[in-house]
């Protein structure tokens, strides 16, 4: 069972198969994969990964939200946690890794800030312990985010061919 958490604008709740059209725009928008694997994102792909995201729920207990505004219920993005089992070099495991990508429209109003303080408040309610955020290194705006919620380190990792910043944010903030 998935959660449901409200702020002040937004609603995070389970994804669902209606979210498919707009989930696969989101995934699709250069602006919004230039950092996170670099490339446009196919219908199919974005459907496998509404799947993956359902299953993390049952597997872990924890998982990723679809994220909406609260008055139109409009899907804007995601945020959460996954255990994704990333082959990083050096090997390392991160689980759980926080995630988070919002519609361009969104960027700059504070929305991945509201949807990340909400989920994380649920992690640290739950004690899921130390969590992880895989960012690439150009990503400023991920960064400066990770940072204002506690996520620090500077550990380089390679993850297909990519390097990436391993930041981590004890339990409890």
């Amino acid at each position: 069972m998935v959660p449901t958490l409200t702020t002040a604008r937004l609603l995070l709740d389970a994804h669902r198969e209606a979210d498919l059209d707009a989930a696969a725009a989101l995934w699709a928008d250069p602006a919004v994969v230039r950092h996170i694997g670099g490339r446009p994102f196919t219908r199919e792909e974005v459907w496998h990964r509404l799947q993956r995201y359902v299953g993390h729920w049952s597997l872990k207990g924890y998982g990723l939200w679809a994220v909406r505004l609260r008055e139109s219920g409009r899907f804007v993005g995601e945020v959460g946690f996954a255990d994704f089992k990333r082959p990083l070099t050096p090997p390392i495991e991160i689980a759980p890794e926080a995630g988070w990508v919002m519609a361009t429209e969104t960027h700059g109003s504070g929305i991945a800030n509201e949807a990340l303080t909400a989920a994380l408040g649920w992690a640290d309610s739950r004690a899921l312990g130390t969590i992880s955020a895989l960012i690439a290194p150009e990503n400023v705006a991920s960064l400066r985010l990770a940072a204002r919620h506690g996520f620090a380190g500077d550990r380089r990792v390679t993850y297909h061919g990519r390097i990436s910043l391993l930041l981590t944010r004890p339990g409890g903030g």
